[in-house]
């Protein structure tokens, strides 16, 4: 601290003032920071019906529609997920796939059934033959959703695909999808009537803000 005598009395220096003002600074370019961040996410989040991938028709369908697991309760699959798999059925009955890619592993230890074969269990009850579903039993993330379903449509020749999810949820996937080089992916979504908008939109932020961190490590190959 600096002083100096002026009239009879101490006064305070500058050079004191000028790391707190520094500090000042930085925390208001970070809190500036997240909250463009969370603009421009909440920008993406909300920005679906302007992604062509959605909204496109198809001459002939697809080899696979990539039904993207969210969380089984007990041994059915939770009301999310339902919607997604009564999007995923109606899909398939107006012949827009083939063949199902059921993705989504085991959500806790003393649970019977994977995401997947939960899923399985629900379209077989509709009406759906085994013959016309796929299973991976191993994802834990949207990104390993589609990384390890890639890796089942190599191994059985197939190309073309539309993944189904949510409205919420379809930016992420697709930008996922594109950067694990799939080629010209289809997207059919689906609005959820039973996920609070806040709940979805918080963990959607949350998710995509990973996503984009993960991006970064594996174009550096760090992962």
């Amino acid at each position: 601290m600096v002083r100096s005598r002026r009239n009879g009395f101490y006064a305070v220096g500058t050079r004191q003032r000028k790391p707190r003002r520094l500090w000042i600074w930085i925390l208001a370019c970070i809190l500036a920071a997240g909250i463009g961040w969370l603009l421009y996410v909440l920008a993406q989040i909300g920005s679906i019906d302007s992604n062509p991938a959605a909204s496109r028709e198809y001459a002939q369908p697809a080899d696979v529609g990539i039904v993207l697991g969210a969380s089984m309760w007990g041994d059915q699959p939770s009301p999310g997920l339902q919607e997604r798999l009564e999007l995923a059925l109606q899909d398939y009955k107006e012949g827009k796939f083939c063949l199902f890619i059921l993705s989504g592993g085991l959500d806790r230890a003393d649970y019977r059934f994977t995401e997947a074969e939960g899923m399985a269990n629900y379209l077989e009850s509709k009406g759906v033959p085994r013959s016309a579903m796929l299973l991976e039993n191993n994802a834990t993330s949207t990104y390993e959703n589609l990384k390890f379903s890639q890796e089942i449509m190599k191994e059985k020749g197939l190309k073309s695909v539309i993944i189904i999810t949510h409205t919420y949820h379809g930016n992420r996937a697709y930008e996922i999808a594109k950067a694990l080089g799939y080629d010209n992916p289809g997207l059919s979504v689906t609005k959820t009537r039973v996920i609070k908008p806040m709940q979805a939109t918080v963990r959607e932020v949350l998710a995509y803000t990973k996503w984009k961190l993960d991006h970064i490590a594996i174009a550096f190959g760090w992962k």
